[in-house]
Protein backbone atom coordinates (compact mmCIF):
# COMPACT_ATOMS: atom_id res chain seq x y z
CA UNK A 1 0.00 0.00 0.00
CA UNK A 2 1.45 3.38 -1.05
CA UNK A 3 1.88 5.92 1.77
CA UNK A 4 -0.41 8.93 1.75
CA UNK A 5 1.24 11.92 0.11
CA UNK A 6 0.74 14.06 3.20
CA UNK A 7 3.01 11.70 5.18
CA UNK A 8 5.99 11.99 2.83
CA UNK A 9 8.98 14.18 3.67
CA UNK A 10 9.55 17.37 1.70
CA UNK A 11 12.60 15.95 -0.08
CA UNK A 12 10.54 13.11 -1.54
CA UNK A 13 7.56 15.30 -2.41
CA UNK A 14 9.79 17.77 -4.26
CA UNK A 15 11.59 14.99 -6.14
CA UNK A 16 8.37 13.30 -7.23
CA UNK A 17 6.65 16.56 -8.17
CA UNK A 18 9.65 17.74 -10.18
CA UNK A 19 9.75 14.42 -12.02
CA UNK A 20 6.03 14.69 -12.81
CA UNK A 21 5.14 11.55 -10.82
CA UNK A 22 2.72 13.54 -8.65
CA UNK A 23 1.10 16.96 -8.80
CA UNK A 24 1.04 19.69 -6.21
CA UNK A 25 -2.74 19.56 -6.34
CA UNK A 26 -2.73 15.89 -5.38
CA UNK A 27 -0.45 16.62 -2.44
CA UNK A 28 -2.44 19.51 -1.03
CA UNK A 29 -5.77 17.73 -1.41
CA UNK A 30 -4.46 14.99 0.90
CA UNK A 31 -3.08 17.62 3.29
CA UNK A 32 -6.45 19.39 3.29
CA UNK A 33 -8.19 16.08 4.00
CA UNK A 34 -5.91 15.58 6.99
CA UNK A 35 -6.64 19.08 8.24
CA UNK A 36 -10.38 18.54 7.87
CA UNK A 37 -10.14 15.32 9.89
CA UNK A 38 -7.87 16.55 12.68
CA UNK A 39 -8.07 20.32 12.97
CA UNK A 40 -11.13 20.32 15.26
CA UNK A 41 -8.95 18.65 17.91
CA UNK A 42 -5.44 19.91 17.08
CA UNK A 43 -6.29 23.57 16.30
CA UNK A 44 -2.98 24.17 14.55
CA UNK A 45 -4.13 26.78 12.03
CA UNK A 46 -4.75 30.48 12.58
CA UNK A 47 -5.69 30.92 8.91
CA UNK A 48 -6.27 28.48 6.10
CA UNK A 49 -8.25 28.99 2.89
CA UNK A 50 -8.71 25.73 0.95
CA UNK A 51 -9.73 27.59 -2.22
CA UNK A 52 -6.55 29.69 -2.11
CA UNK A 53 -4.49 26.56 -1.47
CA UNK A 54 -5.96 24.82 -4.53
CA UNK A 55 -5.51 27.89 -6.74
CA UNK A 56 -1.87 28.07 -5.72
CA UNK A 57 -1.42 24.35 -6.40
CA UNK A 58 -2.87 24.58 -9.90
CA UNK A 59 -0.65 27.56 -10.69
CA UNK A 60 2.43 25.71 -9.44
CA UNK A 61 1.52 22.63 -11.52
CA UNK A 62 1.29 24.83 -14.62
CA UNK A 63 4.83 26.18 -14.27
CA UNK A 64 7.46 25.15 -16.78
CA UNK A 65 10.32 25.98 -14.41
CA UNK A 66 10.47 23.86 -11.28
CA UNK A 67 12.43 24.93 -8.24
CA UNK A 68 13.99 22.78 -5.51
CA UNK A 69 10.78 22.94 -3.40
CA UNK A 70 8.37 22.45 -6.28
CA UNK A 71 4.91 21.64 -4.95
CA UNK A 72 5.86 21.34 -1.26
CA UNK A 73 3.18 22.75 1.11
CA UNK A 74 4.47 24.70 4.10
CA UNK A 75 3.02 26.30 7.23
CA UNK A 76 3.99 29.81 8.29
CA UNK A 77 4.02 30.83 11.95
CA UNK A 78 1.58 33.70 12.31
CA UNK A 79 4.17 36.30 13.32
CA UNK A 80 5.73 35.98 9.85
CA UNK A 81 4.28 38.19 7.12
CA UNK A 82 2.52 36.79 4.06
CA UNK A 83 1.25 38.87 1.15
CA UNK A 84 -1.84 36.76 0.47
CA UNK A 85 -2.91 35.84 4.02
CA UNK A 86 -3.43 37.85 7.21
CA UNK A 87 -0.69 38.01 9.83
CA UNK A 88 -2.55 38.25 13.15
CA UNK A 89 0.23 37.40 15.63
CA UNK A 90 -2.06 35.57 18.02
CA UNK A 91 -3.54 38.91 19.11
CA UNK A 92 -6.89 40.61 18.73
CA UNK A 93 -4.95 43.83 18.08
CA UNK A 94 -4.00 42.50 14.63
CA UNK A 95 -7.21 40.69 13.73
CA UNK A 96 -7.45 40.71 9.91
CA UNK A 97 -4.14 42.56 9.50
CA UNK A 98 -2.77 42.16 5.97
CA UNK A 99 0.66 43.15 4.69
CA UNK A 100 1.57 43.94 1.08
CA UNK A 101 4.66 41.72 1.04
CA UNK A 102 6.01 38.39 2.19
CA UNK A 103 8.66 38.13 4.85
CA UNK A 104 12.06 37.42 3.33
CA UNK A 105 12.03 33.76 4.39
CA UNK A 106 8.56 33.23 2.90
CA UNK A 107 9.47 34.96 -0.35
CA UNK A 108 12.58 32.81 -0.78
CA UNK A 109 10.65 29.56 -0.30
CA UNK A 110 7.78 30.70 -2.51
CA UNK A 111 10.26 31.51 -5.31
CA UNK A 112 11.72 28.01 -4.92
CA UNK A 113 8.31 26.47 -5.70
CA UNK A 114 6.89 25.96 -2.20
CA UNK A 115 3.16 26.39 -1.63
CA UNK A 116 2.12 28.64 1.28
CA UNK A 117 -0.51 26.38 2.84
CA UNK A 118 -1.63 28.58 5.73
CA UNK A 119 -0.69 30.43 8.90
CA UNK A 120 -0.02 28.34 11.99
CA UNK A 121 -1.11 29.30 15.49
CA UNK A 122 1.37 31.23 17.61
CA UNK A 123 1.26 32.32 21.19
CA UNK A 124 0.43 36.03 21.39
CA UNK A 125 3.33 37.91 19.73
CA UNK A 126 5.41 34.73 20.12
CA UNK A 127 5.35 35.35 23.86
CA UNK A 128 4.52 33.48 27.07
CA UNK A 129 0.70 33.33 26.89
CA UNK A 130 -0.55 29.95 25.64
CA UNK A 131 -2.91 29.68 22.68
CA UNK A 132 -5.44 26.99 21.64
CA UNK A 133 -3.31 24.35 19.90
CA UNK A 134 -3.16 20.87 21.46
CA UNK A 135 -0.49 18.19 21.36
CA UNK A 136 -1.29 15.71 18.56
CA UNK A 137 -0.04 12.79 20.68
CA UNK A 138 -2.37 13.69 23.54
CA UNK A 139 -4.74 16.66 23.25
CA UNK A 140 -4.80 17.10 27.02
CA UNK A 141 -1.12 18.17 26.88
CA UNK A 142 0.60 21.28 25.60
CA UNK A 143 2.36 21.23 22.21
CA UNK A 144 4.78 23.81 23.63
CA UNK A 145 5.09 27.46 22.73
CA UNK A 146 5.25 29.73 20.92
CA UNK A 147 5.54 27.87 17.58
CA UNK A 148 2.78 25.56 18.74
CA UNK A 149 0.80 25.43 15.49
CA UNK A 150 3.79 24.62 13.31
CA UNK A 151 4.97 21.87 15.64
CA UNK A 152 1.55 20.23 15.83
CA UNK A 153 0.82 20.58 12.09
CA UNK A 154 4.10 18.94 11.08
CA UNK A 155 3.81 16.17 13.68
CA UNK A 156 0.24 15.41 12.61
CA UNK A 157 1.08 15.11 8.88
CA UNK A 158 -0.84 18.21 7.87
CA UNK A 159 2.27 19.67 6.19
CA UNK A 160 5.89 18.48 6.01
CA UNK A 161 7.38 21.81 7.06
CA UNK A 162 6.55 24.70 9.36
CA UNK A 163 8.42 27.89 10.16
CA UNK A 164 9.03 28.60 13.81
CA UNK A 165 10.79 31.42 15.62
CA UNK A 166 12.88 31.09 18.76
CA UNK A 167 13.60 33.78 21.32
CA UNK A 168 13.83 31.37 24.25
CA UNK A 169 12.92 27.84 23.17
CA UNK A 170 10.02 28.15 20.76
CA UNK A 171 11.38 25.92 17.99
CA UNK A 172 13.11 23.27 20.06
CA UNK A 173 10.51 22.80 22.79
CA UNK A 174 7.47 22.21 20.54
CA UNK A 175 9.62 19.95 18.37
CA UNK A 176 10.49 17.77 21.35
CA UNK A 177 6.96 17.76 22.78
CA UNK A 178 5.39 16.93 19.39
CA UNK A 179 8.05 14.42 18.30
CA UNK A 180 9.59 16.09 15.25
CA UNK A 181 12.97 17.43 14.13
CA UNK A 182 13.55 21.05 15.11
CA UNK A 183 16.45 23.07 13.73
CA UNK A 184 17.49 26.44 15.14
CA UNK A 185 20.28 27.71 12.89
CA UNK A 186 23.08 30.04 13.86
CA UNK A 187 21.76 33.48 14.70
CA UNK A 188 21.19 35.61 11.61
CA UNK A 189 21.66 32.94 8.95
CA UNK A 190 17.96 33.14 7.98
CA UNK A 191 16.97 36.72 7.23
CA UNK A 192 14.37 37.94 9.79
CA UNK A 193 12.92 40.76 7.65
CA UNK A 194 9.13 40.63 7.90
CA UNK A 195 9.08 38.71 11.20
CA UNK A 196 7.48 40.55 14.13
CA UNK A 197 10.36 41.07 16.58
CA UNK A 198 10.13 39.74 20.12
CA UNK A 199 13.69 40.43 21.31
CA UNK A 200 15.83 41.36 18.35
CA UNK A 201 19.19 40.20 19.70
CA UNK A 202 17.75 36.72 20.37
CA UNK A 203 15.09 36.13 17.69
CA UNK A 204 15.99 33.32 15.30
CA UNK A 205 13.90 31.90 12.47
CA UNK A 206 13.89 28.10 12.69
CA UNK A 207 12.66 25.01 10.88
CA UNK A 208 10.22 22.32 12.02
CA UNK A 209 10.31 19.13 9.93
CA UNK A 210 10.17 15.35 10.22
CA UNK A 211 13.62 14.46 8.85
CA UNK A 212 17.12 15.90 9.03
CA UNK A 213 17.32 15.73 5.23
CA UNK A 214 14.33 18.08 5.04
CA UNK A 215 16.04 20.56 7.36
CA UNK A 216 19.09 20.45 5.09
CA UNK A 217 17.00 21.07 1.98
CA UNK A 218 15.21 24.08 3.44
CA UNK A 219 18.42 25.56 4.84
CA UNK A 220 20.08 25.17 1.46
CA UNK A 221 17.26 27.08 -0.21
CA UNK A 222 17.00 29.76 2.50
CA UNK A 223 20.73 30.50 2.68
CA UNK A 224 21.94 29.68 -0.83
CA UNK A 225 24.40 27.12 0.49
CA UNK A 226 25.88 24.06 -1.16
CA UNK A 227 24.42 20.62 -0.34
CA UNK A 228 25.60 19.16 2.95
CA UNK A 229 28.18 16.42 2.61
CA UNK A 230 26.65 13.51 4.48
CA UNK A 231 29.13 11.51 6.57
CA UNK A 232 30.34 8.02 5.86
CA UNK A 233 29.86 5.32 8.46
CA UNK A 234 33.53 5.34 9.47
CA UNK A 235 33.76 9.09 10.15
CA UNK A 236 35.06 9.63 13.66
CA UNK A 237 32.80 11.94 15.67
CA UNK A 238 33.65 13.45 19.04
CA UNK A 239 30.67 14.13 21.29
CA UNK A 240 30.68 16.27 24.40
CA UNK A 241 28.00 15.18 26.88
CA UNK A 242 26.88 18.52 28.31
CA UNK A 243 24.22 18.12 30.97
CA UNK A 244 24.28 21.91 31.69
CA UNK A 245 23.53 23.75 34.92
CA UNK A 246 19.81 22.96 34.46
CA UNK A 247 20.33 19.18 34.85
CA UNK A 248 18.98 19.09 38.39
CA UNK A 249 15.64 20.29 37.00
CA UNK A 250 15.44 17.51 34.42
CA UNK A 251 12.88 14.74 34.87
CA UNK A 252 13.92 11.11 34.75
CA UNK A 253 12.65 10.81 31.16
CA UNK A 254 15.12 13.43 29.96
CA UNK A 255 18.00 12.05 32.02
CA UNK A 256 17.42 8.58 30.61
CA UNK A 257 17.10 9.85 27.03
CA UNK A 258 20.35 11.80 27.08
CA UNK A 259 22.38 9.17 28.91
CA UNK A 260 20.97 6.35 26.77
CA UNK A 261 21.91 8.31 23.65
CA UNK A 262 25.45 8.81 24.97
CA UNK A 263 25.85 5.09 25.74
CA UNK A 264 24.55 3.98 22.35
CA UNK A 265 26.67 6.45 20.44
CA UNK A 266 29.78 5.38 22.32
CA UNK A 267 28.96 1.75 21.55
CA UNK A 268 28.63 2.69 17.86
CA UNK A 269 32.16 4.09 17.82
CA UNK A 270 31.63 7.75 18.70
CA UNK A 271 34.02 9.28 21.21
CA UNK A 272 31.96 10.58 24.14
CA UNK A 273 33.33 12.68 26.97
CA UNK A 274 31.75 14.87 29.65
CA UNK A 275 32.04 18.62 29.20
CA UNK A 276 30.78 21.52 31.30
CA UNK A 277 29.64 24.95 30.28
CA UNK A 278 32.22 27.54 31.32
CA UNK A 279 31.53 30.36 33.75
CA UNK A 280 29.60 32.69 33.64
CA UNK A 281 27.10 30.54 31.68
CA UNK A 282 25.31 29.69 34.93
CA UNK A 283 23.91 33.25 34.80
CA UNK A 284 22.18 32.70 31.42
CA UNK A 285 18.70 32.24 32.95
CA UNK A 286 19.00 35.73 34.44
CA UNK A 287 20.51 37.38 31.38
CA UNK A 288 17.86 35.91 29.13
CA UNK A 289 15.02 37.48 31.10
CA UNK A 290 16.77 40.85 31.25
CA UNK A 291 17.49 40.93 27.52
CA UNK A 292 14.12 39.52 26.53
CA UNK A 293 12.06 41.88 28.68
CA UNK A 294 14.12 45.02 27.93
CA UNK A 295 13.92 44.49 24.16
CA UNK A 296 10.33 43.25 24.18
CA UNK A 297 9.11 46.30 26.11
CA UNK A 298 10.60 48.73 23.61
CA UNK A 299 9.75 46.67 20.55
CA UNK A 300 6.08 46.66 21.56
CA UNK A 301 5.86 50.33 22.50
CA UNK A 302 3.03 51.04 20.03
CA UNK A 303 0.90 48.09 21.16
CA UNK A 304 1.55 48.94 24.82
CA UNK A 305 0.68 52.61 24.41
CA UNK A 306 -2.43 52.16 22.26
CA UNK A 307 -3.91 48.70 22.99
CA UNK A 308 -2.73 47.82 26.48
CA UNK A 309 -6.11 46.37 27.43
CA UNK A 310 -5.76 43.76 24.66
CA UNK A 311 -2.41 42.42 25.89
CA UNK A 312 -2.46 39.30 28.07
CA UNK A 313 -1.48 39.44 31.72
CA UNK A 314 1.60 37.23 31.11
CA UNK A 315 2.94 39.43 28.32
CA UNK A 316 2.04 42.63 30.16
CA UNK A 317 4.10 41.44 33.11
CA UNK A 318 7.17 41.01 30.88
CA UNK A 319 6.68 44.43 29.31
CA UNK A 320 6.27 46.15 32.68
CA UNK A 321 9.40 44.44 33.93
CA UNK A 322 11.29 45.47 30.80
CA UNK A 323 10.34 49.11 31.26
CA UNK A 324 11.90 49.12 34.74
CA UNK A 325 15.24 47.56 33.74
CA UNK A 326 18.03 50.18 33.66
CA UNK A 327 19.99 50.42 30.44
CA UNK A 328 23.21 49.69 32.35
CA UNK A 329 21.79 46.36 33.57
CA UNK A 330 20.74 45.47 30.01
CA UNK A 331 24.19 46.25 28.64
CA UNK A 332 25.81 44.25 31.44
CA UNK A 333 23.63 41.26 30.49
CA UNK A 334 24.65 41.60 26.83
CA UNK A 335 28.33 41.73 27.79
CA UNK A 336 27.97 38.67 30.04
CA UNK A 337 26.35 36.68 27.24
CA UNK A 338 29.12 37.74 24.84
CA UNK A 339 31.75 36.41 27.26
CA UNK A 340 29.80 33.14 27.43
CA UNK A 341 29.80 32.90 23.63
CA UNK A 342 33.54 33.36 23.43
CA UNK A 343 34.30 30.81 26.16
CA UNK A 344 31.78 28.23 24.93
CA UNK A 345 33.28 28.39 21.43
CA UNK A 346 36.46 26.90 22.88
CA UNK A 347 34.61 23.68 23.79
CA UNK A 348 34.53 22.82 20.10
CA UNK A 349 38.33 22.62 19.97
CA UNK A 350 37.96 19.17 21.55
CA UNK A 351 34.52 17.96 20.41
CA UNK A 352 32.51 18.14 17.19
CA UNK A 353 29.09 18.44 18.80
CA UNK A 354 27.52 18.73 22.22
CA UNK A 355 24.82 16.28 23.32
CA UNK A 356 22.44 17.97 25.74
CA UNK A 357 18.81 17.83 26.89
CA UNK A 358 16.17 19.61 24.82
CA UNK A 359 13.47 19.83 27.49
CA UNK A 360 13.07 18.85 31.12
CA UNK A 361 10.64 16.02 30.29
CA UNK A 362 7.43 15.08 28.51
CA UNK A 363 4.93 17.74 27.46
CA UNK A 364 3.08 18.93 30.58
CA UNK A 365 -0.59 18.13 31.04
CA UNK A 366 -2.85 21.12 30.42
CA UNK A 367 -2.76 23.88 27.83
CA UNK A 368 -2.04 26.85 30.09
CA UNK A 369 1.63 25.95 30.63
CA UNK A 370 3.72 25.78 27.44
CA UNK A 371 6.73 24.31 29.22
CA UNK A 372 10.16 25.27 30.49
CA UNK A 373 12.66 26.95 28.13
CA UNK A 374 15.79 26.58 30.27
CA UNK A 375 17.46 23.87 28.18
CA UNK A 376 16.74 25.68 24.91
CA UNK A 377 17.39 29.32 25.77
CA UNK A 378 21.03 28.57 26.62
CA UNK A 379 21.78 28.01 22.95
CA UNK A 380 19.51 30.80 21.76
CA UNK A 381 21.62 33.26 23.72
CA UNK A 382 24.88 31.63 22.63
CA UNK A 383 23.67 31.86 18.99
CA UNK A 384 24.87 28.36 18.15
CA UNK A 385 23.01 26.01 15.79
CA UNK A 386 20.89 23.42 17.59
CA UNK A 387 18.96 20.42 16.33
CA UNK A 388 16.38 18.47 18.31
CA UNK A 389 15.90 14.81 17.38
CA UNK A 390 12.76 12.87 18.45
CA UNK A 391 14.59 9.75 19.58
CA UNK A 392 13.01 8.76 22.90
CA UNK A 393 9.74 8.43 24.80
CA UNK A 394 8.82 9.16 28.40
CA UNK A 395 6.86 7.02 30.85
CA UNK A 396 3.52 8.11 29.33
CA UNK A 397 4.59 7.32 25.78
CA UNK A 398 5.09 11.01 24.93
CA UNK A 399 8.10 12.13 22.86
CA UNK A 400 11.28 13.29 24.60
CA UNK A 401 13.93 14.71 22.29
CA UNK A 402 17.69 15.00 22.58
CA UNK A 403 19.57 18.06 21.38
CA UNK A 404 22.81 18.35 19.42
CA UNK A 405 24.71 21.63 19.40
CA UNK A 406 27.39 22.72 16.95
CA UNK A 407 29.79 25.65 16.89
CA UNK A 408 28.43 28.93 15.59
CA UNK A 409 28.13 28.81 11.78
CA UNK A 410 28.91 25.09 11.85
CA UNK A 411 25.32 24.40 10.71
CA UNK A 412 26.14 22.08 7.82
CA UNK A 413 28.46 19.88 9.85
CA UNK A 414 25.89 19.75 12.66
CA UNK A 415 23.18 18.56 10.26
CA UNK A 416 25.52 15.91 8.82
CA UNK A 417 26.26 14.59 12.31
CA UNK A 418 22.59 14.78 13.29
CA UNK A 419 21.66 12.63 10.31
CA UNK A 420 24.06 9.92 11.46
CA UNK A 421 22.92 10.13 15.06
CA UNK A 422 19.24 9.94 14.08
CA UNK A 423 19.91 6.92 11.88
CA UNK A 424 21.69 5.15 14.75
CA UNK A 425 19.26 5.99 17.55
CA UNK A 426 16.01 5.72 15.58
CA UNK A 427 12.80 7.67 15.92
CA UNK A 428 10.65 7.85 19.00
CA UNK A 429 6.84 7.80 19.02
CA UNK A 430 4.97 9.09 15.98
CA UNK A 431 1.33 9.95 15.39
CA UNK A 432 -0.76 6.91 14.49
CA UNK A 433 -2.59 7.40 11.21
Amino acid sequence: MKPSLNTLPATELAAQATAGAITCEQVVRECLDRVAAREPVIKAWAYIDPDLVLRQAKAIDARANRGPLHGVPIGIKDVIETADMPTQMGSSIYRGYQTLSDASCVAVLRAAGALIFGKTVTCEFAGPAANVTTNPHDPTRTPGGSSSGSGAAVADYMVPFGFGTQTGGSVQRPSSYCGIVGFKPSFGLINPQGVKPAAESLDTVGLMVRTVEDAELFMRVLTGSEPVRWLSGDTRIRVGLCRTYAWDGAEEATRQAVEDAARRLEKAGFTVRDVELPSPCETLPTTREIINDFERARGMAWEWNTHRDQISAALAKAIRNGLTIPRAQYIEALETVERCRQRTAQLFNDVDVLLTPTVNGEAPVGLANTGDHRFQSIWTQLRTPAVTLPTHAGPNGMPVGIQLIGPRYGDDRLLAIAQRVFALLGRGPMIKL
